[in-house]
């Protein structure tokens, strides 16, 4: 039986209305393709739906079942289109974001008010992941979107990638360390000093290799006394003043002690640390480019890059 919804509509109207006039007329078509709808759909079921003659139209036992049937297939069968529409348009449905933690705190809390204001029918599912996760959780297409860093990134095929900020690489060493005074260090300078760095496997952003790379342009090999696991451990040994460390500025407003000093590097322009959002090409969640725009926005209006 092929019955289409159309028909259903037409047949809706008039038993709303009963009559065929008023019902054509709030359809905006002829009284006579509703009539030879219904005479259509009756005989596809084999109903007589309404009793009709030159004076009034009514409904059937079996019209008006149909009627109270009909109404909640109807509303089902729009409903289910609208959602399909909101789905494809991005503004109902799910995204998945992981990212590395403190570096999203001065930006990410915002941005994600931003968009649950505007979309409140998205779920957003965010979680902290180190480095090595979210580099895994992109490739095999576990997340929507990774906000990271660019290493490790050359090795997977068909991503995107954008920069969201570029922050500045400090030294970080107890303030009663004989350098704590001065307002800008060189990397050469530190070439006698003890160096603590969170160890290769464990590092979210390479530090371990980013430390080794960069004493190494400047003519020495650090002095590595201690690799913790967590950032979190590297901070508490320099505070304990058994090394230096060289992390990014952003660690100072979520770590920063009294017995801690962060000083700028020389050139930090050449030392910095780039923190992007990640995506792959092919990923066909409607609500991905929704939430792109609105982060962009939200960088865009409040976010000092410059530090």
């Amino acid at each position: 039986m092929d019955i289409d919804i159309r028909q259903l509509r037409y047949f809706l109207k008039v038993a709303q209305h009963l009559n065929f006039t008023e019902a054509a007329n709030e359809l905006y078509v002829a009284q006579s393709a509703v009539s030879q709808q219904i005479a259509d759909l009756e005989k596809k079921i084999g109903v007589t739906l309404f009793v009709r003659n030159k004076r009034s139209v009514r409904l059937t036992s079996a019209g008006m079942r149909f009627f109270d049937d009909v109404s909640d297939i109807v509303g089902r069968v729009e409903e289910a289109v609208h959602n399909a529409q909101l789905v494809q348009s991005g503004i109902v449905g799910s995204l998945k974001v992981g990212f590395l933690a403190p570096h999203v705190r001065a930006f990410l809390p915002n941005v994600i008010k931003r968009f649950r204001d505007a979309y409140p029918d998205v779920e957003l599912n965010l979680n902290h992941y180190h480095h090595g996760m979210l580099i895994r959780a992109i490739e095999n297409g576990e997340l929507d979107l990774a906000i990271t860093t660019p290493f490790g990134l050359h090795r997977i095929e068909g991503i995107q990638v954008e920069r969201i900020l570029t922050e500045p690489f400090y030294v970080v060493l107890h303030r009663q360390h004989p350098l704590a005074s001065r307002q800008h260090l060189r990397i050469s300078e530190l070439k006698d000093e003890k160096f603590i760095i969170h160890n290769r496997q464990d590092s979210p952003v390479g530090f371990f290799d980013f430390t080794l790379q960069l004493c190494a342009k400047n003519g020495f090999t650090p002095n590595i006394v201690s690799q913790p696991r967590f950032v979190d451990t590297v901070l508490v040994l320099v505070e304990s003043d058994i090394g230096i460390a060289l992390l990014p500025k952003s660690l100072e407003q979520h770590y920063s002690t009294p017995n801690l000093k962060f000083i700028p590097l020389a050139d930090c322009e050449e030392h910095s640390l780039d923190l992007v959002m990640v995506w792959k090409n092919d990923n066909q969640n409607p609500s991905l480019p929704i939430f792109l725009n609105v982060f962009r926005e939200s960088i865009a209006q409040g976010l000092d890059n410059s530090y």
